[in-house]
């Protein structure tokens, strides 16, 4: 039995593990102190779809609005309509050729450009490294690391948005694993299909 207990706690560990990961986030919830880890930041700014609408709505010179998607998801789900440009924060392989067997789908790498473009971007703008900065991804996960990896480099007002573009997966019911539970598209807010190439991005 003593024997068994290392193994129990670690399938226990394992579960709530998974259940942290995949807690459902109420579309336009504020109560970040409930955020799954997965989708918490160092720097703890965060943003509702809607909140991140009207803030550059407000301000659409002043802040900054970046997709941190690859640019094959902007390309083939959409991207939202307000986005200043497109900072990938991880591309796949220009060809696709590795695949990452622990989540099985094509291998995601660091891309090493990420706060140069950024930078180049916001240089365009004629903003610097105190701007308003928004950073919106598939889900949330990405973009609470890019918020931190933007923070070590010298920017102190970088916010996610929790629920991304997509948004989280329906857990049970007949749209179980669709990405319908809440995040830009399924808010409402504008989004699109066509890419303007000044704003899409071009490794250099």
């Amino acid at each position: 039995m003593m024997k068994l207990l290392p193994k129990l706690f670690a399938v226990a560990a394992l579960a709530f593990a998974t259940q942290t990961f995949a807690a459902d986030w109420a579309p336009g919830s504020t109560d970040w102190d409930k955020l799954p880890d997965v989708k918490k930041s160092k720097v703890g700014l965060y943003l509702t779809p809607q909140q991140a609408y009207d803030m550059k709505k407000a301000n659409p010179k002043g802040v900054a609005f970046f997709d941190i998607r690859t640019r094959a998801e902007a390309m083939y789900v959409g991207w939202p309509s307000d986005a200043d440009a497109l900072v990938p924060y991880v591309e796949h392989p220009e060809l696709m050729s590795d695949w990452d067997d622990k989540r099985a789908m094509y291998k995601l790498e660091p891309n090493q450009d990420f706060v140069p473009e950024l930078e180049r971007r916001l240089k365009e703008m004629g903003l610097g490294k105190d701007a308003t900065i928004i950073l919106v991804c598939r889900s949330g996960d990405r973009s609470s690391k890019a918020q931190d990896r933007l923070q070590t480099a010298g920017y102190t007002k970088v916010y996610g948005i929790a629920e991304g573009v997509e948004g989280d997966t329906a857990k049970e019911g007949p749209k179980a694993g669709q990405r319908v539970v809440n995040g830009w598209k399924n808010a409402g807010l504008p989004w699109t299909y066509k890419l303007d190439k000044a704003k899409m991005y071009f490794p250099r």
